[in-house]
């Protein structure tokens, strides 16, 4: 598959799948333009993620779930209040119906669980998403989405198929935009998507790295697709819905307000195979992408930053107190921990390898013996470096061999800079030097 020809889907927002309810498939089913309209008022009335309203759909279905909320039928006092809160401001159906119509104005489309062909499947493992220590309900609803609006013309499916999740501080330092500059390139260069909240600073530089490889990035927005935040990124925005996805699970028109943006980020934890943090201070909401993917079992990785920085805080506190976090200071290092088992493994960090590492026990003695100038005889030599004297010629053939000592009428002398290995045989520059035969 080709990831950088986007295939242009149709502006529809309806599609037709055969099957019926099920409390286990949250509702999948025959995807009635009944059933779409209830979807998008539900997450009108209450902020998604609600796990009563999520539950209910599945029990069911869509249609059933509004006529028990307006019905002033829902499970909690707080949810029946926030129901009639927003039926006092208009008709659910009605605010539902001009959403879809604007939808297909804007060319976008709005992905449920009914389509099998475009659902992200891991976003159902918010079912079994529990926050340690979650007191705020924020924390506590973290049920799957209903339905997602998406502005492009990637599958959504096929787009989070092989993504990552890059994420970290909007006050990002210079390092760290460097660093999500690079792994966003890197990873969309190995046809890898780049998947983040079009934030400024880390989010925004790990975008841009992917799209300047030519591949493939998300932006999971926290308010409509038709007017992305913060509207300083517009121009990204609007770079990322020609060649990407933007992706978002509030209607057209909505604004992005605070709580909005931790909502959306369980959907970025949850949609990808793994997520990196690339600076973060000490109380960042990058923290808690992280945190929630630590809490659905995706891979967890850090970048580590200059211990000196306030904006690497955060994320040196989570390497302490997270025992599965993973240090990571890179492409390969990351591959390693999402890709599959066996093909992508990082290689080991190595420093350049000089000549001399090539050398055995007696070459180095013998080589360390030679004057700084001038030159030795080979007893001299041997009678230095407390070897035989056979052992010294041979040793001293291998040196010459490898540009390091030089034979002389009087003897032999050091080359000081040797500029290589001249004449190394392949063999002994990838694996241990042996002994030339005498």
């Amino acid at each position: 598959m080709d990831r950088r020809r986007p295939r242009r889907a149709g502006p529809a927002a309806l599609r037709r799948r055969p099957g019926g309810h099920s409390a286990q498939d949250g509702g999948r089913g025959v995807n009635t333009e009944e059933d779409l309209l209830a979807r998008v008022a539900l997450t009108w009335l209450a902020e998604p993620g609600t796990r009563s309203v999520h539950r209910l759909v599945g029990e069911l279905g869509p249609a059933a779930t509004l006529d028990l909320l307006l019905d002033g039928g829902a499970p909690e006092e707080w949810l029946r209040a926030a129901v009639a809160a927003r039926s006092r401001e208009g008709d659910a159906r009605s605010v539902a119906a001009d959403a879809l119509a604007r939808t297909q104005r804007l060319g976008a489309r709005i992905v449920t669980p009914d389509d099998e062909e475009e659902w992200p499947p891991r976003v159902e493992d918010l079912r079994r998403m529990v926050l340690p220590g979650g007191h705020r309900r924020v924390d506590r609803e973290t049920a799957p989405p209903l339905c997602l609006w998406t502005r492009s013309g990637w599958p959504l499916r096929e787009a989070l198929d092989r993504s990552v999740a890059v994420v970290g501080a909007r006050a990002a330092t210079g390092y760290g935009m460097h660093v999500a500059t690079e792994l966003g390139y890197g990873l969309a260069d190995r046809d890898w998507t780049v998947v983040s909240g079009g934030a400024f600073g880390i989010d925004a530089a790990a975008h841009r790295g992917a799209l300047n490889a030519g591949g493939l990035t998300v932006a999971v927005l926290a308010c409509g697709i038709d007017q992305p935040y913060p509207m300083g990124n517009a121009a990204l925005f609007d770079r990322i819905a020609e060649t990407g996805l933007l992706v978002s699970e509030w209607m057209p028109g909505a604004e992005p307000f605070r709580p909005r943006f931790l909502i959306r980020n369980r959907v970025i934890a949850a949609a990808t195979l793994g997520t990196v943090l690339v600076e973060a201070a000490a109380r960042s909401g990058a923290t808690q992408t992280f945190n929630r993917a630590l809490a659905v079992g995706r891979r967890p990785m850090v970048v580590p930053g200059p211990v000196t920085s306030a904006m690497s805080v955060g994320a040196h506190e989570l390497l302490r107190e997270r025992p599965s976090a993973r240090l990571v200071t890179g492409v390969p290092h990351v591959l390693e921990e999402v890709g599959r088992i066996g093909a992508d493994l990082a290689p080991p960090a190595r420093a350049p390898q000089r000549p001399r590492d090539l050398l055995d026990d007696e070459a180095t003695l013998v080589l360390e013996s030679m004057p700084r100038r001038g030159t030795v005889d080979v007893d001299r030599l041997a009678a230095r470096a407390g070897v035989d004297l056979r052992t010294a010629l041979r040793k001293l053939s291998l040196l010459e061999e490898l540009g390091m000592v030089r034979r002389r009428d009087n003897g032999y002398a050091l080359v000081t800079h040797p500029a290589g290995a001249p004449g190394t045989s392949p063999a002994r520059v990838s694996g241990s030097i042996a002994d030339p035969p005498p």
